[in-house]
């Protein structure tokens, strides 16, 4: 079995390097031709089964890439990001403003703190780990499935599917992870953050 896993087009929250978690927040004009590049990217490819986190930001995503297909989109609150509580809205320096006792910089901060009201890093992956787990017990030897979802949740995929963190790994607005195989087997990734051509990535 096969999974292809896409993180949703740009937002004028990630423009902004705001912490979206799960506000629903809209694609803007440059993450709108984010999903219409990965439609055409992945336009020859079969999909199986077709999943999108409920958010907005997901579901527009996938609709674009899936198109005229005829796949059943599932909305799964399972793949939604990260709850930030009340880090939602803000950038690092806000936070940082607001907790100053926070000190690890950069990109990977929720892996090592859990937001005031938030999830913590151990349980997103948990419910990765899970809803994965469900999907590949629908899936027969030969199946695809598109899941498309969030940064975050991008994270935990990869965890799941390894077993290793991904603190090196910064996925860009649109960027793949393929994977292929199965949880009784073992899972090999094929690509890892692949972009289609959809201009700057953010």
């Amino acid at each position: 079995m096969e999974l292809i896993c896409v993180r949703h087009g740009r937002t004028a929250w990630n423009a902004l390097r705001r912490f979206q978690g799960q506000t629903d927040i809209p694609l803007d004009d440059e993450g709108l031709a984010q999903a219409q590049a990965l439609a055409a990217h992945l336009r020859d490819e079969r999909f199986d089964l077709a999943l999108a986190s409920d958010l907005t930001r997901a579901r527009t995503t996938a609709e674009a890439i899936l198109g005229d297909r005829d796949v059943v989109l599932e909305l799964s609150p399972e793949f939604r990001e990260m709850h930030f509580g009340q880090w939602e809205g803000l950038t690092w320096d806000e936070i940082l403003g607001r907790w100053p006792e926070l000190d690890i910089s950069g990109e990977k901060v929720p892996m090592h703190y859990t937001a005031e009201g938030g999830e913590s890093w151990d349980a997103l992956c948990a419910r990765v780990d899970a809803a994965l787990r469900d999907l590949a017990g629908r899936m027969g030897a030969g199946d695809r499935a598109l899941i498309v979802s969030h940064a975050g949740v991008m994270h935990g995929i990869v965890r799941s599917l390894t077993g290793e963190p991904t603190t090196t790994i910064r996925f860009s607005p649109g960027g793949i992870i393929r994977a292929r195989g199965s949880f009784a087997a073992g899972w090999e990734l094929t690509a890892i953050n692949e972009t289609a051509d959809a201009g700057t990535a953010a």
